[in-house]
């Protein structure tokens, strides 16, 4: 869980983002049933054919290739345990790690330039964070407490702002974050913005992040 953008932890805009090291998928995602007691359950990978990358679920122009979920029934399949989560992925250890949302943990996710916008004004205000996460999509995701979901349009009006006027998604019953190091076909892996540590095991409650990110999607637009 160690691979974070460059300059990213003091809310410089990332460079070249560096290339993913040594874990596994496999150990990865027992890790963070582990150390994180984060649900993970494995969605679907790359396949090599003809010399070209494809998604395993066969759609030629498949929007996440390798990178959502690989049945229906995904979310009664999520675990938290790590001898689960071994053997899952000892079955298909290519399997990106999908970490379902509205369970120990949901998501704000913003496009890529308020975030960081957001993370330099979260600094000086000195407030608390939780992982954040960057995909290849150019989205940002931070991580918050449960319940979030349900107060953001209310917390948002309150600023000032229609929730549908932001380019901000709340994520969670139902829906999931793609997790450090899955990629997304040949866009590239999805990074740390914010890695998990010990100090950020609290997650930050919604009510704390709300305004620089509203701030920062409003001057987004």
């Amino acid at each position: 869980m160690e691979e974070t953008i460059a300059g990213a932890e003091n809310t410089q805009m990332a460079g070249q983002i560096p290339r993913q090291r040594g874990a596994s998928l496999l150990e990865t995602a027992v890790r963070y049933a582990e150390e994180r007691h984060w649900d993970v359950v494995p969605g679907t990978w790359l396949e090599t054919a003809g010399g070209t990358q494809r998604c395993s679920c066969g759609e030629a122009a498949c929007p996440a290739p390798g990178a959502h979920p690989a049945r229906p029934d995904w979310a009664t399949q999520a675990t938290g345990s790590a001898t689960v989560a071994r053997r899952m992925w000892q079955k298909q250890p290519a399997a990106s790690i999908l970490l379902p949302t509205g369970r120990t943990f949901e998501a704000l996710s913003v496009p890529e330039s308020a975030g960081f916008l957001a993370l330099a004004r979260m600094e000086r205000m000195e407030l608390t964070l939780g992982p954040v996460t960057l995909t290849p999509e150019r989205r940002m995701q931070f991580f918050v407490l449960p319940g979030a979901s349900a107060k953001v349009a209310d917390l948002v009006r309150r600023l000032g702002w229609s929730l549908p006027s932001l380019d901000l998604v709340a994520l969670g019953e139902g829906a999931y974050v793609a997790a450090p190091p899955t990629r997304f076909g040949s866009r590239g892996a999805v990074q740390w913005a914010r890695r998990p540590t010990p100090a950020n095991r609290w997650l930050p409650d919604v009510e704390k992040l709300i305004s620089p990110l509203a701030y920062a999607c409003g001057r987004d637009r």
